[in-house]
């Protein structure tokens, strides 16, 4: 299998404008991800996607390979859509957002080796957690499955939880990293939003609702991402 990584990123970041350029113990962000990704010998090859000049600057600063895409994209995946268009010598394609600077090639490795069941079409990943902060906080997502591993929902609200007294001892919290079908990533490409992803915010909604199934990789390594500035102390830590 040819195996595409892209890792989308933008400069205007709502929750935390300029993120992709922050120093990260002497790296930009945007680096550490990039670096990060290529570890994994099974990725033919990476590319950022971004709409910025600034992060094509850095980049090309570091030695990577990135291209500029259309300002009109809502979200990474349709960076993705639009760079996995124009190179369809790929057969799975990765989506690692460019807020994943501990990105770890044994993740990568493993979503690309869940492809060898031809039929799974979307892989993700999720860790199992029993931290009450990260229940709680809208930021880190949950996700149930089935017991195929497949997900069932994700949600920002806390997950399972039956009742306003009782919290779980553990639960599913997502790693949004995303491995596609080349063709299957194309597909979502028409599928129109719905409301469920609305309300939640989570674009994988929208997939699962029109019929796609996302397996659910567990791994017992955390990779914090950069979300809010508070996030960085955390991460600066791990480095």
């Amino acid at each position: 299998m040819r195996v595409l990584a892209i890792i989308p990123s933008r400069y205007a970041s709502s929750r935390f404008p300029g993120k992709p350029l922050i120093d990260l113990n002497g790296k930009s962000m945007i680096r550490r991800v990039y670096e990060g990704v290529n570890k994994s010998a099974k990725i033919n090859h990476t590319i950022v996607a971004t709409d910025d000049g600034r992060i094509v600057d850095e980049v090309k600063h570091f030695g990577g390979n990135v291209v500029m895409t259309s300002i009109n994209h809502k979200n990474g995946t349709g960076r993705c859509i639009e760079v996995a268009k124009a190179l369809d010598s790929y057969e799975i394609v990765i989506n690692i957002q460019g807020d994943e600077p501990l990105v770890k090639s044994e993740h990568l490795d493993a979503l690309i080796d869940a492809f060898l069941d031809d039929s799974v079409t979307i892989a993700t990943l999720a860790i199992e957690k029993s931290s009450m902060a990260d229940f709680y906080d809208e930021n880190r997502i949950k996700v149930v499955v089935d017991h195929q591993s497949n997900a069932l929902y994700f949600s920002r609200s806390p997950i399972p939880k039956y009742n306003k007294d009782a919290n779980p001892t553990k639960f599913l919290k997502h790693i949004g990293i995303y491995a596609f079908r080349r063709e299957t990533l194309l597909q979502t490409e028409q599928m129109p939003p719905v409301d469920i992803e609305k309300i939640e915010s989570l674009e994988q909604l929208r997939w699962m609702y029109h019929g796609k199934k996302i397996k659910v990789l567990m791994t017992n390594i955390e990779t914090p991402n950069i979300d809010v500035p508070a996030d960085v102390k955390k991460v600066l830590k791990l480095l």
